[in-house]
């Protein structure tokens, strides 16, 4: 099955499931979905900072401070994350991601998707998706944040960082 095939769950302005969708369908109608993001640190605090590959459905080539992806259709927030998590960095065994806070992302083309954002420590060697992740490092919040204005990000994930830096639970 590709990736345009998986099932997802449709929500509305309340998350709540109004119906599914294959994912292709819901990108290309702009059908509200669930996203799960989770910032990953080593054991030292820095951040996880990849490039996308060129062959993702939504934002290819961008950089992300966010490893994650969709929520499947009756998958929790906190099971995508755990998932999506392992499988970008291609790890396994990593501690459950804390929940942070979850938001309601809207982009300039009418496309929205509820956001859960987490947080998680990994000390294990990082072994990147190579269908997901082009390049990646572990970059201090210092060098992370002199590359903002350099790169272009993915507008969903600087969504989420901006929310991040202010939020009450944000950690180093």
């Amino acid at each position: 099955m590709s990736a345009a095939d998986e099932i997802l769950d449709i929500v509305d302005e309340n998350d709540q499931v109004i119906g599914q969708s294959p994912r292709g369908e819901a990108y290309a109608r702009g059908l509200r979905h669930r996203c799960a993001f989770i910032l990953a640190r080593d054991a030292a605090g820095r951040v996880f900072v990849h490039r996308r590959t060129a062959t993702k459905l939504v934002f290819p080539s961008l950089y992300d401070m966010f490893v994650g992806g969709v929520v499947g259709a009756g998958e929790s927030y906190d099971d995508a994350a755990l998932r999506e998590a392992e499988e970008e960095l291609g790890v396994s065994g990593l501690p459950r991601p804390t929940f942070l806070f979850k938001f309601l992302y809207h982009n300039d083309v009418g496309h929205s998707w509820w956001s859960a954002v987490y947080e998680v420590r990994c000390e294990l060697p990082v072994r990147p998706q190579v269908e997901e992740v082009a390049w990646h490092a572990f970059l201090t919040e210092e060098e992370l944040v002199s590359r903002l204005g350099e790169w272009e990000w993915v507008p969903d994930g600087l969504a989420a960082w901006q929310r991040l830096r202010v939020h009450p639970t944000a950690r180093g």
